[in-house]
């Protein structure tokens, strides 16, 4: 028993003996590393840990009026190849090996930018050379493209595995193209410098967003990364823009400046009671005769407004009770000197107005008019001239939202500031719009003010700024002036805008619509060349035309300018009107609530109407068929054309490849822009309805970056 216990007590012993000699050994060579080796140690630790790494945050959304979205921030994404992953999972590099011919078809047939065979040679040198980073395609895909690229063969094993390497950028895109591209503006390739222009760049302080911060570090033989401060997206900016309002307005306007092969282009639409610009234009023609929003001139521009002005000076005149519209104003024979400089009618070579009352000055635009009912008011004292139009806040810098605005620059008699000193012949000028200089945003402000009962109003781009759905700011109708004038200066100035377009003497006569009562004014200026002044042979000329419409209660305001027309002689209301014109009815007819079933049911019964069909989409027209209970042959193809007859419509195929150009003819421009753009071609429009001729012949090879020319009819 004695034995048995000492053998115990001995076992034990040693065991405790083992024990105490790991622990010493294990704070020796702690001691070690924390001491002689900590150098060593931490420099180790150091190559496996990045700290400070930022994470971006998702650049705020950009929205139309009603919720559509106009600009977002989406991945897209590099993917290289580490080829060295692969060999190290098998001996002698087996799982690439078994793997390459597989993925090297693959990529062929899913980039189609290069044969299987130059893809194998390609992996193979990479991985012969023992390529950290072999970039597979040299361009950025898309998120979808990616998924897709993970479940080839070898990729699906993961990235441990096959190497495969992504990195992520962001791409700005604006869903509906060109719309309002320059008011929403650019950013940076490098989101973190923000915008660049447009609302992106007004509110990229919202946009941007906070980065955060994270921490990378090697565990395990893989890096892991741990954020320490979530990033905070930016916030999403609704505007005040209406889609639909916005391509009424630029396909009108594009066409006009294509009719008349203006250098220049702006069109703005704004609501009349809450200052809301519903739509804007800007197109400047490029080289090659195309027409692209370049800047936002449409409120940077200073140019002389012309005859659009003359309606601010009878105002001026009209309100100090100087004058009376039903005064009446020699004007001669079309020719009359201020001072040393002669002032011209547009109907001079015509012998002239003569005789005619102030509201025919302004009905007919009579420079003459105008200029001797300004003279003779404040022809002794100009200084109340324009002290009355700094009264009505013509000359103030309106707050707006889109960077580079300028503001109207009206000189004033004291002013010695300037190069060229008061004359004689400044105020009969400046009167009828010359000698000083207004953005078209700011002549439509005023004529808007003149709808909206007097009230003066900022014009304004952005409606809200909102953070998860919630409104952070809300911006609402601003009052700059509450009356710009008195009652009944007010009901004359609208009184002879009208006759502008239904008087005999009008000079927008061609503006007046069948279908809605527009008032307004045209205008028509020549463009100083500088030193070189107004020189015979070399004059240019803008022409603009600035009005409401309905006039019984006006709902929209809209100013629509072109510079250097050159097909034509200038004139803003047969030029700028007929825009507008096109603008207003467009927009009206769109507000239309008229409904088919109002109609009696005998008229529709006996006088049954053939529904026009364009070439297009048979999904499209199935459904449209199907609604208005019209019987449709049975699908052909996906893209068909039709015939009718009393009885049916019936389709017939329509064939389209995928790498040559397609017969659009008879096609809308939704469908037909749709199959060229994805033919990676670019495609310019000219006119509407339906496709009459392509600049590239059906069936020709499909080259990506052509520019396609479609005129429809």
């Amino acid at each position: 028993m004695a034995d048995i216990r000492k053998n115990i007590v001995l076992r034990f012993g040693i065991v405790y003996l083992i024990i105490c000699f790991a622990f010493v050994l294990v704070i020796y060579k702690i001691t070690v590393i924390q001491t002689v080796e900590r150098t060593k140690w931490m420099a180790l630790a150091a190559k496996n840990i990045k700290t400070n790494i930022v994470v971006k945050p998702n650049r705020g959304n950009i929205y139309a009026c009603d919720g559509r979205l106009m600009a977002s921030s989406i991945p897209n994404y590099y993917v290289y190849m580490d080829t060295r992953v692969a060999a190290l999972h098998e001996k002698n590099g087996k799982l690439f090996k078994e793997n390459i011919d597989s993925v090297s078809i693959y990529l062929s047939s899913f980039f189609k930018d290069k044969t299987a065979l130059k893809y194998k040679l390609a992996l193979q040198k990479a991985y012969n050379d023992s390529v950290g980073e072999f970039k597979i395609f040299p361009d950025k895909i898309t998120y979808l493209q990616l998924k897709q690229l993970k479940t080839i063969p070898l990729f699906r094993l993961g990235r441990n595995k096959s190497g495969l390497i992504t990195k992520e950028l962001f791409r700005r895109v604006k869903p509906f193209g060109s719309l309002a591209t320059r008011t929403i503006g650019d950013i940076y390739a490098d989101e973190t410098k923000g915008g660049k222009n447009g609302v992106e760049l007004k509110f990229n302080k919202f946009l941007l967003g906070t980065p955060g911060v994270s921490i990378r570090q090697k565990v395990a033989n893989t890096y892991m990364e741990t954020v320490q401060v979530e990033p905070i997206d930016g916030m999403d900016i609704t505007t005040t823009i209406d889609i639909d309002l916005q391509d009424i307005a630029e396909k009108a306007l594009v066409d006009g400046v294509r009719e008349f092969d203006a250098a220049v282009g702006y069109a703005i639409l704004m609501e009349v009671q809450s200052g809301e610009v519903k739509a804007i234009v800007n197109m400047q023609r490029n080289k090659d005769g195309s027409y692209t929003e370049n800047r936002n001139g449409a409120v940077s521009d200073l140019s002389e407004p012309g005859s659009t002005f003359k309606v601010v000076s009878m105002m001026a005149a009209l309100d100090d009770g100087k004058i009376k519209i039903t005064d009446t104003i020699n004007t001669y024979n079309g020719q009359y000197k201020f001072g040393n400089r002669t002032m011209t009618d547009h109907n001079a070579h015509h012998g002239g107005f003569h005789k005619i009352t102030l509201a025919q000055a302004i009905y007919g635009s009579s420079n003459i008019g105008v200029s001797r009912a300004i003279v003779k008011a404040y022809g002794s004292n100009p200084s109340d001239y324009v002290a009355k139009l700094y009264a009505m806040k013509m000359n103030e810098r309106m707050d707006l939202e889109i960077p580079g605005a300028a503001a109207p620059y009206i000189r004033h008699p004291k002013d010695k500031s300037t190069k060229n000193p008061w004359s004689p012949t400044t105020l009969p000028w400046m009167s009828v719009g010359y000698e000083t200089q207004i953005p078209p945003i700011y002549t439509l402000a005023f004529y808007n003010s003149i709808a909206n009962n007097g009230k003066l109003i900022r014009p304004f781009f952005v409606k809200s700024i909102s953070k998860n759905g919630q409104i952070i700011k809300e911006f609402k109708t601003e009052v700059l002036n509450p009356a710009i004038c008195k009652p009944t200066t007010l009901k004359d100035i609208r009184y002879m805008l009208l006759g502008v377009l239904e008087d005999d003497m009008g000079t927008a006569k061609n503006v007046r619509s069948k279908y809605v009562r527009i008032a307004g004014k045209s205008g028509t200026a020549q463009i100083s060349q500088g030193k070189e002044g107004y020189k015979v042979g070399k004059t240019k000329h803008q022409v603009a035309f600035c009005g409401y419409f309905p006039y019984e209660n006006p709902l929209y305001t809209c100013v629509v300018v072109m510079r250097e027309p050159g097909i034509g002689y200038p004139s803003g209301g047969h030029m700028s009107g007929s825009v507008f014109k096109n603008i207003a009815e467009r927009v009206m007819a769109l507000r239309s609530n008229r409904n088919p079933l109002a109609y009696e049911k005998d008229t529709i019964t006996h006088n049954p109407i053939k529904p026009f069909t364009k070439v297009g989409y048979y999904e499209a027209l199935s459904t449209v068929m199907a609604d208005l209970k019209l019987p449709l042959g049975t699908k052909k193809s996906v893209w068909v054309k039709t015939t009718s007859d009393d009885n049916k419509t019936e389709v017939h195929s329509v064939a389209v490849a995928s790498n040559v150009v397609p017969d659009l003819t008879g096609m809308g421009a939704k469908d037909a822009v749709y199959l060229l753009e994805r033919l990676g071609l670019s495609v310019q429009v000219q006119g509407r309805g339906k496709v009459i001729s392509q600049s590239i012949k059906p069936s020709f090879f499909a080259k990506k970056g052509s520019l396609v020319l479609l005129n429809f009819e």
